[in-house]
């Protein structure tokens, strides 16, 4: 299925909806849910997805793992995804909170042939054995270390959200302490209660996460290292490589041969 929405189609009888959409460059979903589990896989571009407790940076050939009910909003930056939406009792194993993860080869292709399938595909046969192959698959992906805390106390967390879209590695937490009118100490105290980390940390991670849109665009690793307040490459590549463990150029938007306009997947959407 291509560009249907999921409530269309929610009802089925089917443990698995495979949905492939296009979305007009930075778009934003606002806040929604799913009865079902979703499996958010971005085959082109770059999302950032927010809930009430983190942000999740998702690259080119990552998806992310939305649980049911989960409240959340989708920041789309030349995007197509291809959407798995499944039943809750087909996945008892699903995270409880977002996470980002790897996908291997095999279950890039085992998602690019569902989305081909009929809505109501037949319970035996080729496409059954798809979808409880997608199944296996899905209980193996390697989580990522691609998201941001965000605290549930709503002036630091609005703070927290500018930095997000902003985001500069000298920011100094004196400003943080003022803007909340408490003494740097006590916004230590509050982003190790809200978030698990330190101000510095959190800082850190921030700006390498944000990073990745600009590496996916195409930004020259010096300009982005710049522009976040790195003093040389070097500074920001090491911090990038400490979170990540891979050098910034692998973060590069490469579309996989299975990206729309390429042969394995003309149609697009």
């Amino acid at each position: 299925m291509r560009n249907v929405p999921v409530a269309e189609v929610d009802g089925l009888d089917r443990a698995v909806l495979a949905i492939g959409t296009d979305y007009p460059d930075e778009h934003l979903l606002p806040f929604h849910e799913h009865r079902r589990a979703q499996v958010l896989y971005a085959a082109t571009g770059v999302m950032q997805v927010e809930t009430a407790d983190g942000a999740w940076t998702v690259p080119t050939a990552r998806a992310v793992l939305v649980p049911p009910r989960v409240p959340h909003q989708v920041t789309m930056t030349g995007v197509s995804t291809r959407s798995l939406y499944i039943e809750p009792d087909a996945v008892p194993w699903f995270p409880g909170r977002c996470r980002v993860v790897d996908v291997s080869a095999l279950l890039r292709a085992l998602i690019l042939a569902a989305v081909d399938m009929a809505p109501r595909y037949p319970a035996h046969g080729r496409d059954a054995a798809v979808v409880d192959l997608l199944l296996h698959e899905l209980r193996n992906l390697a989580p990522l270390p691609l998201d941001v805390p965000l605290p549930a106390d709503p002036g630091l967390r609005r703070l927290c959200v500018a930095f997000l879209a902003a985001p500069d590695i000298h920011d100094p937490p004196a400003r943080w302490a003022a803007a909340l009118n408490v003494s740097e100490r006590t916004l230590g105290r509050l982003f190790r209660r809200g978030t698990g980390l330190s101000f510095a940390q959190w800082r850190q991670r921030a700006c390498v996460l944000r990073s990745v849109h600009a590496l996916a665009a195409g930004t020259p690793v010096t300009r982005v290292a710049v522009s976040l307040g790195y003093e040389n490459p070097a500074a920001f590549t090491a911090a990038f490589r400490a979170l990540l463990g891979r050098a910034p150029s692998a973060y590069r938007d490469r579309p996989p041969t299975d990206a729309p306009g390429t042969r394995r997947d003309r149609a697009g959407g």
